[in-house]
C-alpha cells in the first residue's frame, strides 16, 4: 500500500518548517511529504532535515506551479495551507496584495482539478476575525474583523468553505516556540521579549490586548491530529476551531512570564495602553478564545502558557 500524500503550502515559513519536521518524525514515515516556497529555493539544512521530501515554486496569486505538482507528486491526501500575509500593518498598506495571498483562489481551484477522492484541506486563519469587543470568543461568534489582515481572513474562510467538500479551518492565536531548522527571518516574540528584557532597560508592553498564544508544537500537534482522522476515517470534515492556548494573557503578562523563568528584574517592564501608540493599522482589544471544541473533538490540552515559554527557552539553549 502506498503512502498517503501531504503538501504543505508555505513549507519554509515558521510553521511550515515545524510542521514538516513534524509529518518527518513520525514512526515509520508514513506520509510523502511536498512542500512549496516562492522565491528563495529552500535551504539544504531544510532538505537535509526532512530528506525524501519534494520542494516546488509556486506563486499563490497567478497559480503558476501547481501543474507541476500534479505531475511530479500527484494530488495529495492532505494539504496544509501556512501561506499568508500576516503582519497586520502590511496588509493596511496593500490590501489586494493581502487577498491575493490570503484568500488562497489559486490553491483552491487547483484543488477542485482533481477527480475523484476528495482533499483535506486545512486551512490557518487568525484570531483577529473576531472584534476584540469581549473575552473568549466562541466559533460560532459572528466574525466581525476590525482590520484588512483580519477581513482578508474572513473571506478566505468564507471561500473555502462554499467550495470545498473537506476542510478543517484552525483559527490560530500568536504562535510562539524555538526557533526553526533553518532560521526565519522575522522577530519570533519569546526570544524578542527575553533579548530586550536581558538588557534590563526599560520596556514598554501593552496591558490592554489579550490574546490566547499557542505553542508551536500544539499547533504541530493539532494537525497532525485532523491529517490522521481525515486519512483513517475518511469522513466528511468541515470544521472550524480556534486553535489558541489556554491561557488569555496580555502582552504585559507575556513579558512577565518571560522574566519569571529567567529571573529578570520585572520593573524594567512598563505597562502602556495599545493606544497610546499608532501601529498605523487598528487592533482588536480582546481577542482570547474559547478552545473548548478543539480539546472535545480532538482531545488535545494545549500547553500553559508559562510552560511554554519554559519549553521555548530551554529549546534555544541547546
Amino acid at each position: 500500500m502506498s503512502n498517503k500524500k501531504v503538501l504543505v503550502v508555505g513549507g519554509t515559513g515558521y510553521l511550515g518548517q515545524h510542521l514538516l519536521q513534524g509529518y518527518a518524525e513520525i514512526s515509520g514515515r508514513p506520509y510523502d511529504l511536498a512542500f512549496t516556497y516562492h522565491s528563495s529555493p529552500p535551504p539544504r539544512v531544510l532538505l537535509d532535515t526532512i530528506s525524501g521530501s519534494l520542494a516546488f515554486p509556486v506563486d499563490l496569486k497567478s497559480g503558476s506551479g501547481f501543474e507541476a505538482i500534479s505531475k511530479i507528486f500527484g494530488q495529495p491526501d492532505v494539504v496544509v495551507n501556512c501561506a499568508a500575509i500576516s503582519v497586520p500593518r502590511a496588509c493596511e498598506i496593500d490590501a489586494d496584495a493581502a487577498r491575493a495571498i490570503n484568500v488562497p483562489s489559486s490553491l483552491v481551484k487547483w484543488l477542485q482539478s482533481f477527480n475523484g477522492k476528495s482533499t483535506l484541506l486545512i486551512h490557518l486563519s487568525t484570531d483577529q476575525v473576531y472584534e476584540g469587543e469581549k473575552s473568549f470568543y466562541k466559533e460560532d461568534d459572528v466574525a466581525v474583523p476590525v482590520n484588512v489582515y483580519g477581513k482578508t481572513k474572513v473571506e478566505a474562510e468564507k471561500f473555502i468553505s462554499e467550495r470545498c467538500s473537506n476542510f478543517a479551518i484552525l483559527r490560530s492565536s500568536i504562535i510562539y516556540g524555538p526557533q526553526t531548522v533553518s532560521p526565519v527571518p522575522k522577530s519570533l516574540p519569546i526570544e524578542w521579549m527575553d533579548g530586550v528584557l536581558a538588557k534590563g532597560e526599560k520596556v514598554n508592553f501593552f496591558h490592554d490586548e489579550f490574546r490566547c498564544p499557542i505553542y508551536v508544537k500544539d499547533l504541530m500537534t493539532i494537525v497532525l491530529a485532523l491529517t490522521s482522522q481525515w486519512i483513517t476515517e475518511g469522513k466528511q470534515m468541515q470544521l472550524v476551531l480556534n486553535a489558541g492556548g489556554p491561557d488569555r494573557v496580555s502582552r504585559v503578562q507575556m513579558a512577565e512570564a518571560v522574566a519569571e523563568f529567567r529571573g529578570y528584574d520585572t520593573s524594567s517592564i512598563q505597562p502602556v495602553s495599545a493606544s497610546s501608540v499608532d501601529r498605523g493599522v487598528r487592533s482588536p482589544a480582546d481577542i482570547s478564545m474559547d478552545i473548548t471544541r478543539l480539546v472535545q473533538i480532538l482531545k488535545i490540552h494545549p500547553t500553559s502558557f508559562k510552560e511554554g515559554v519554559r519549553l521555548t527557552l530551554t529549546a534555544e539553549a541547546k
